[in-house]
């Protein structure tokens, strides 16, 4: 039987899915397309955020990410807890070796509405 609290991971983990494939295709209209217009993101332990709103986060992905042509992003392990998705991720692309982060999506409203990004180091 499948529960509301179900189906509400179902659609949490769907859309962190759909910016996943977004950011591997470097196809920034569909990648904002899954965040709030007041989307925050939080690079821990910073106790602001460092990228606040559509627009500064859409030119942060548009001129230091999305231009990388070797730019990919693998999960290597993930947690969905009701409208939060927790993803182990390997960054390729940014550096000469592999980044390793762990990122917190929050989910409200069918939109992401935070980030908080652990990198090792």
């Amino acid at each position: 039987m499948t529960t509301n609290h179900d189906a509400a991971e179902a659609r949490a983990l769907a859309l962190v899915e759909e910016q996943l494939a977004a950011y591997n295709a470097r196809d920034l209209a569909r990648f904002l397309a899954c965040y709030s217009d007041d989307i925050a993101v939080w690079r821990v332990p910073a106790a602001e955020p460092a990228l606040a709103g559509k627009a500064a986060f859409g030119a942060f992905y548009a001129n230091e990410r999305f231009n990388r042509p070797g730019l990919r992003a693998e999960i290597v392990n993930r947690i969905v807890l009701g409208q939060r998705v927790i993803d182990h991720e390997r960054i390729h692309g940014i550096g000469d070796a592999p980044m390793e982060v762990a990122v917190a999506y929050e989910i409200a409203g069918g939109l992401i509405v935070r980030v908080h990004s652990f990198a090792r180091g």
